[in-house]
Formats: structure tokens, C-alpha cells, sequence
């Protein structure tokens, strides 16, 4: 591994917790390491996934009912190093500590670290998965490397699909993986599939990933609050500009917007687009079969969600309007002619609220639902546009993690997802 070896003595409170989600679900139940199960949650998490572990328990699987695959979408599968037994692996994504010492770097797939998936975020995708398994359901949480290309992530979430081929399945996949789903269903010996549930996926791209690409977007920004050695656009150039699937995500021509996966629609100021992976993701929108009937939306709606950008030579100049989950547009994650149903939770809260999660479940048995609305219109005619000068602005400052408190500590992870605040007005 040459300059990427792990240090023996390099071993964090986060790299100690990187277990598995049967593991976890062992220890909530049995009431085991509850100090530290409960500074890692935060006490009102860990209570209620404590009584969901144990109805998860009292409950076993039905037969009648698919197997489910909860997909993460991008940042929702820890990313790390193996270590050999009995040390714990070494956690980068997400480790406060290995981001304060600047080891983000190693995450730019072209720096060649032997990264390697570590298990969903449990924090954002546990409940779910014990909420499944109160209703009946035999469901498995799948971890990928989100930084990649997309259909090569479709690829190996076919491969985990083949392995249930005797059996019906069932997807629900958050954000960006349900384009790694789609990706995935194109492939043969899929057909088993029989619902897919897409819980705020950008399948008409998103702006957020521009955001990231720019240095701009809240959460590259409160991440690099961490990194005391770089700042925001640094880390944007040598981190963020080399994952394939954020160029992806991008929306192609849209209407008045600009086509962002031609180079020629970008500002000329940095950071600038790799553009290998620019034109990748031109090939990509291009190729992605549109989803068929097995497929449902849940969208977020009523947020403040840049839903339009335009180009100017010093930057973006993003529209923000409430017609979102606060990451993703509406009208992307409820395309015309697919199935959907609406809620007004945020785009992070969709794996953890308890009436989507119900919604899930319903369409996961049958196919609909009455828990959600399947019509939103909205009235608000309220908007606000923000610069990507503006937002280089803010959350500038830097966090020495190791000099938090731990409340500190819980208060900076729980909004760490928080899109950016912004007062909208009626233009």
C-alpha cells in the first residue's frame, strides 16, 4: 500500500465502532456498551432504536414478502482500510479526527488508496432497516463505494441481487442509490426485482453535487471546517473533483439552464471540472435506462432546494425555492410518469422519518399507499438566489474536534447534512 499504510497506533474512537449493523442490533437488544452505543447515536436515538431492535426481535421474517435492499445514496456507506484482526479497520469516511489530520486526500480515487466499503452509516440507515424487519420484512443494508462511477456501482449491486434469484426482492434506496439501482435493473438476471422504492434519488440530477464540485455546497463546507490544513476549494480540487459520481448526479440540458456536463457551460474561475469525468457523465445520461413500472418516488417537497443555476464568468448563481427536500428538486425525484408520493421531510430525514417509513413498507407489500399524498402543488411563489461568492463566505472558520465537548460534538454531526438556510421572498 506505499504511503498509504495504516498505523497500528492510528486507531480512533470511530475505527473501535466501524461494526456491522447485525452486530449493533445484538448490542441495543442485549443492552450492551449502552455509554457508548448512546454517545454515538445521542440518547433519544439510541432509546428508539433500542424498542425497534426488540420488536425487530419479536417478529420474525415472512416468507410471502421480498427480501429488502436498503441502497445509501452518496456519503451513506462508510469508506475506509482493512486492518488486520484484531485491530479494527481504519474508518476515513466519516472520522473527524482522520479529516482534521488531513487524511480527506486519500479519498480522491486517483490518489490509489486501497479504500474499500465499511457498512452503511447506521446513524442514518439502521431504523429503517429495523422498522423492515418489525413489519415482516428479511432486509439487508448494502454498503458500496459511492465515490465511483455509477453503472460500475449498477455492476455490483446486480452482482448482490443475483445471489436472491430464488427469492422476490425488494429495493429501497436513498438519493444517489437509486441511479445505482437503475443502473443495477438494466442488467440481467434482475427481472426478481419486483418493487423499487426511490426515496428523493436525483433522476433528473441535482444541484447539489454542483455545489460540492464548486466548494460551495454546506456539507464539503462543514467538512472541511474539520481539515486544519485545507480549505474549502482546496479540498473541492483535490478530494471532490475526482469522484465520478458526483458529475453524474449534474443535470444535463434542462430548459433555459446550462448543459453542466459541457465544459463550456462552467465559470472560469477554479475549481474546474476534471474533464475525463465530465464527459463520462455525458455518456451516462445518455445510456441510464428511464426506471419501468416496478419503480415508486417519495419526494421531499416544501424545502428551501436550489432548483435552477445559471453561469456566469466568477461563478454560479444559484435559484433557491421550496420546490424540494432541501437537496433535490422535486420535479427530478418524481419525474414525469413515474409513480410518486410527496412528504415534507428534508432529504436526510428520509430513511428516519417514521410516516415515510410506513409508506415504505405499504409499497414494499403492495404497491401503494394511502399514508402519503400522491399530489403536491405548491402556492408558495417565495424565492431567493445566492451566489457561489456568497457562499465561500460562510462556515469559513475552523473546529478542533479533539477540543469539543461531546455534546459539541453530537450537535456539529447532527447538522452536518443541513442544507444552507436561506430567507426566501416573494419576487
Amino acid at each position: 500500500m506505499g504511503r498509504f499504510n495504516v498505523l497500528t497506533d492510528h486507531v480512533t474512537p470511530y475505527d473501535r465502532f466501524c461494526r456491522s449493523d447485525i452486530a449493533v442490533e445484538r448490542l441495543l437488544l442485549e443492552g450492551q456498551q449502552a455509554q457508548a452505543l448512546e454517545a454515538y447515536f445521542g440518547a433519544r436515538e439510541y432509546r428508539e432504536l433500542r424498542e425497534l431492535a426488540a420488536a425487530a426481535a419479536r417478529r420474525s421474517c415472512d416468507a410471502s414478502l421480498p427480501h429488502v435492499f436498503v441502497v445509501p445514496g452518496i456519503l451513506g456507506s462508510q469508506l475506509g482500510l482493512r486492518r488486520r484482526e484484531p485491530l479494527p479497520d481504519d474508518v476515513l469516511w466519516l472520522d473527524p479526527l482522520d479529516i482534521q489530520g488531513g487524511r480527506l486526500l486519500w479519498l480522491d480515487p486517483a490518489q490509489g488508496a486501497p479504500i474499500v466499503p465499511l457498512g452503511a452509516v447506521l446513524y442514518s440507515h439502521l431504523k429503517l432497516k429495523l422498522r423492515l424487519r418489525a413489519a415482516g420484512f428479511a432486509a439487508t443494508l448494502y454498503d458500496y463505494d459511492w465515490r465511483l462511477d455509477i453503472e460500475a456501482l449498477g455492476q455490483g449491486l446486480a452482482t448482490r441481487l443475483r445471489e436472491h434469484a430464488g427469492h422476490a426482492v425488494a429495493i429501497v434506496a436513498h438519493s444517489m442509490g437509486g441511479l445505482v439501482s437503475r443502473a443495477a435493473l438494466a442488467l440481467p438476471g434482475t427481472r426478481h426485482v419486483e418493487r423499487v422504492v426511490l426515496l428523493g434519488t436525483p433522476n433528473r440530477g441535482a444541484f447539489a453535487p454542483l455545489q460540492a464540485l464548486r466548494g460551495t455546497y454546506s456539507v464539503v463546507r462543514n467538512i472541511a471546517r474539520l481539515d486544519l490544513g485545507h480549505s474549502p476549494l482546496e479540498l473541492a480540487e483535490r478530494v471532490w473533483t475526482g469522484f465520478p459520481s458526483l458529475y453524474q448526479m449534474l443535470p444535463g440540458a434542462q430548459g433555459d439552464g446550462p448543459d453542466l456536463t459541457n465544459p463550456m457551460q462552467w465559470p472560469l474561475t477554479a475549481p474546474a471540472p476534471r474533464l475525463a469525468l465530465l464527459e463520462r457523465a455525458s455518456r451516462l445520461h445518455g445510456t441510464l435506462p428511464e426506471p419501468d413500472e416496478r419503480f415508486t418516488a417519495i419526494a421531499g417537497v416544501a424545502r428551501a432546494t436550489v432548483t435552477a443555476a445559471q453561469r456566469r464568468e466568477d461563478g454560479f448563481v444559484y435559484t433557491v425555492t421550496r420546490g424540494g427536500d432541501g437537496t433535490v428538486p422535486a420535479v427530478s425525484a418524481a419525474p414525469e410518469g413515474m409513480r410518486a408520493y410527496y412528504t415534507r421531510a428534508a432529504h436526510s430525514e428520509l430513511t428516519l422519518d417514521a410516516r415515510v417509513a410506513a409508506a415504505v413498507i405499504d409499497l414494499c407489500k403492495q404497491g401503494e399507499t394511502k399514508r402519503l399524498p400522491q399530489r403536491w402543488r405548491s402556492r408558495a411563489r417565495a424565492c431567493a438566489t445566492v451566489t457561489d461568492a456568497q457562499l465561500l463566505a460562510l462556515n469559513s472558520g475552523k473546529l478542533d474536534w479533539a477540543r469539543l465537548e461531546p455534546a459539541q460534538r453530537q450537535a456539529f454531526l447532527d447538522q452536518l447534512n443541513e442544507p444552507l438556510r436561506l430567507r426566501l421572498r416573494i419576487a
